[in-house]
Parts: C-alpha cells; sequence; structure tokens
C-alpha cells in the first residue's frame, strides 16, 4: 500500500521558524504563480510503474493549486487515470550559469479532473493558444490537490512545507474567485490606461495594450498580445472584492507616481514569460 506523503516526520514541519517559513512559503508561491511551464512527474502505469516526467504548461488556481490540460491521448494522463499521483517541479534556474544556485519548488499530490468552467479560463487566460485545441473532446482540465511541497532555494537551502505554507487562504481564494470576471471586465473596460501604467511604471515592462487576464489573492497576471506575460504582485493579500478593488486604487496611484520609464528601454521589452 503507497505510504501517503502526509505522514511526514513532525520534525520536518516543524523545520526552521515561523519568519523563516513565511519567507520560504512566499518564494515558493513567486516561483509557482510566475511560470507558465513544469515538468511533471507520474508513475508510468505499464512497465512495472517507472518514473516518468513529461513537460507541461500550467496555470493556477486563485489558491495557487496547479492547472493544467491534458489530452486522454497523453502517456501522463493514463497514468494519472490508474494512479493520481503526480509532482510539478517548478523553476526558476535553468537559464542561470550555475543552475544549482537557482530556486526551485516540487509539489506533490492528486491531479485529477475537474470541469469546472472557471479552471478552463484561468489556463486559458495564460495560455491563449491552447484555445485551438482546449475544446476538442479528448481534452480535460486537471487540478492539483497538494499535500507537500519541497523548496530549494539555491545551495543548503532546502526545506520541506505542507499545503497551509504555500496555499492562499480558502476563504480568500473563494471570495476572490466570485469576483475575478467582473473585475477583469472592469479594469480591461474601463481602467484599461491603468493596466498599461502598472506594467510600464510598477514591472518596468514596455509596450501598450496590456490587459489584465487573471487575479488572486497576492497579484495579477498581466498580458500584452498571446506570447508576453507579466506578474504584478500585492503589496499585502486582497480577501475580498473590496479590499482587492483598495489594492488596485493604490497600486494605480503608486504606477501614477512612479517615474516613467526610459523610451530606450520601453523599446527593448520583447520577454515573452510571466518571470
Amino acid at each position: 500500500m503507497a505510504e501517503d506523503i502526509n505522514h511526514e516526520p513532525e520534525r520536518a514541519r516543524r523545520r526552521g521558524s515561523a519568519p523563516e517559513r513565511g519567507e520560504t512559503a512566499a518564494a515558493v508561491r513567486m516561483v509557482v504563480r510566475t511560470r507558465r511551464s513544469a515538468v511533471l512527474g507520474t508513475a508510468l502505469a505499464t512497465g512495472g510503474g517507472w518514473p516518468y516526467t513529461s513537460l507541461v504548461t500550467v496555470a493556477c488556481d486563485t489558491d495557487g493549486s496547479p492547472i493544467t490540460l491534458f489530452s486522454t491521448l497523453s502517456d501522463h494522463t493514463r497514468n494519472l487515470d490508474v494512479d493520481a499521483r503526480a509532482s510539478l517541479l517548478f523553476e526558476d534556474a535553468s537559464r542561470r550559469a550555475n543552475p544549482q544556485t537557482g530556486p526551485r519548488a516540487t509539489l506533490l499530490g492528486r491531479s485529477a479532473p475537474d470541469d469546472e468552467p472557471r479552471l478552463r479560463r484561468r489556463f486559458l487566460a495564460l495560455h491563449p493558444g491552447a484555445a485551438m485545441y482546449a475544446q476538442f473532446a479528448d481534452f480535460r482540465i486537471f487540478r492539483m490537490s497538494v499535500e507537500r511541497v519541497h523548496w530549494v532555494g539555491g545551495f543548503a537551502q532546502a526545506r520541506w512545507l505542507g499545503p497551509p505554507d504555500v496555499l492562499c487562504d480558502a476563504g480568500a481564494a473563494r471570495a476572490i474567485a466570485e469576483a475575478e470576471t467582473d473585475v477583469l471586465q472592469h479594469m480591461n473596460t474601463d481602467h484599461a490606461a491603468a493596466v498599461d501604467l502598472y506594467a510600464a511604471r510598477l514591472l518596468r515592462r514596455g509596450g501598450q495594450g496590456w490587459r489584465m487576464v487573471a487575479v488572486d489573492p497576492e497579484g495579477c497576471d498581466l498580458a500584452r498580445g498571446e506570447t508576453t506575460f507579466a506578474r504584478l504582485p500585492f503589496p499585502r493579500p486582497a480577501t475580498d472584492a473590496q479590499s482587492l478593488r483598495a489594492i488596485l486604487i493604490e497600486l494605480a496611484t503608486a504606477a501614477r507616481e512612479a517615474p516613467a520609464r526610459p523610451r530606450s528601454a520601453a523599446t527593448r521589452d520583447t520577454s515573452s514569460d510571466a518571470g
């Protein structure tokens, strides 16, 4: 019988002080929220359950739980049909001169189909190119229920964390999810100039025509066209629609007061990822 990964030694759960755990958890959430791809680990359904990894595109639910879009024809989907246990490795290390110095987080949990339309919309917000095949009958959204997280921040910076450390408060996530559609429509229709200012003044990203495509308690995702994305962290967590509105107004004020980006820098922005 498979071991329950939540039954880890108590000393591992208590490793590090509360402030240290808080800083580590925030770093985990930033890496996970800003990556649009990850390495999926599953147990091969044939051949004795050998470890099998796949490069997959990923988004997050409002609480931070990973969302993926899989075809039933894929080997990893067949693996999950037999054993829902999976891992997802998110990293901001591979482009460094020494990748071992970069941060990475492995989320372990059970990944299962979830037909909630809101999850499909959130995935396509960060992967609009997937819309051309997402409606095919053999494609479904999967949502991971996170059970454990392993973080490596660099040399000698490894730590195990639990779901409460890295997922947003369930009540806040639910409240923001309920308000998300109206907030996005309002910001993109009535405050498009403010969204452009968020990108230009707060994130130092070039170009115009930025849109807010997703929002959660800790930040929002911006997009320009279908290939350029950016993550705007909030100064504090939003707990409901009212606090979210206050934060967006505060950020708009900060953006207006921030210095303009030099024209030469604005013309050099060609990045195509959120991080």
